[in-house]
């Protein structure tokens, strides 16, 4: 759904847009999850504490894991 087209090769635009909906969704999701790292990782460091395994975390509005 790259193209805009549907698998016949019609353009579909209310599907494209629907998918760019989702795909902006996920991408906002994604640069919340690393700055939320971030921020965990540098509390972490001020407090005097070395992290030494992976944060693993789940979004509760999607449903997706991080680690």
């Amino acid at each position: 759904m790259k193209t805009g087209k549907n698998i016949e090769g019609y353009s579909d635009p209310t599907a494209s847009a629907a998918m760019a909906t989702v795909y902006r969704g996920e991408c906002e999701a994604d640069r919340r999850t690393y700055d939320l790292m971030k921020v965990l990782k540098y509390i972490i460091r001020l407090a005097g504490f070395e992290l030494i395994n992976r944060i693993q975390i789940k979004d509760i509005k999607t449903g997706r894991t991080y680690k």
